[in-house]
Parts: structure tokens; C-alpha cells; sequence
């Protein structure tokens, strides 16, 4: 499990993100990159880092499913993603 610190500051970054979407793509279609520059640095969406929705693994990430690859095995054993088996042959 990802401390609790790290999660709230994903969720906030990404909060930034969206309230600043509009304005950074107007300043970038003007082209006014000094304007882009007076931004919060978490308002850039490169700043940004997907998480397992579940436990907030940050690595192991598997973006069909927004989870963890150790979530997903998991959850996978235990038949609760529908049309996925453990491999066999």
C-alpha cells in the first residue's frame, strides 16, 4: 500500500490538472509560453502518475484495467474481472 501523503497528492495534482486544462490550451494555441510558465507546476499533466486505483502501487501499472499487476492477478484468481483465466497449455 502507497502512504496516504502520496495518493492525496496524485488526487490533488490531478485536481490542478483539470481546472487548468482550458487555460493551458488556450495559452498554448497563442503561443504565449510566458504565460504558460506562470502556471502552478502541478497544473502540467506531465507531472502526472498512474497509480493502482486500489492500493496505489505507482509501479506495475496496467492501464486497461487502472490497476496493478499484482491487483490484477489477485482479482484475476479470484473471478472477479469477467473473460480473464490463468493461462494454460
Amino acid at each position: 500500500m502507497a502512504k496516504e501523503s502520496m495518493k492525496a497528492r496524485e488526487r490533488k495534482r490531478q485536481k490542478m490538472v483539470e481546472k487548468y486544462a482550458e487555460k493551458r490550451a488556450a495559452l498554448k494555441a497563442a503561443g504565449d509560453f510566458e504565460g504558460l510558465q506562470k502556471l502552478p507546476k502541478n497544473a502540467s499533466p506531465v507531472r502526472l502518475h498512474n497509480r493502482c486505483q486500489l492500493s496505489g502501487r505507482p509501479k506495475g501499472y496496467m492501464r486497461q484495467f487502472g490497476i496493478s499487476r499484482i491487483e490484477f492477478r489477485e482479482m484475476a484468481l479470484k473471478g472477479l474481472i469477467p473473460g480473464i483465466k490463468k493461462a494454460s497449455w
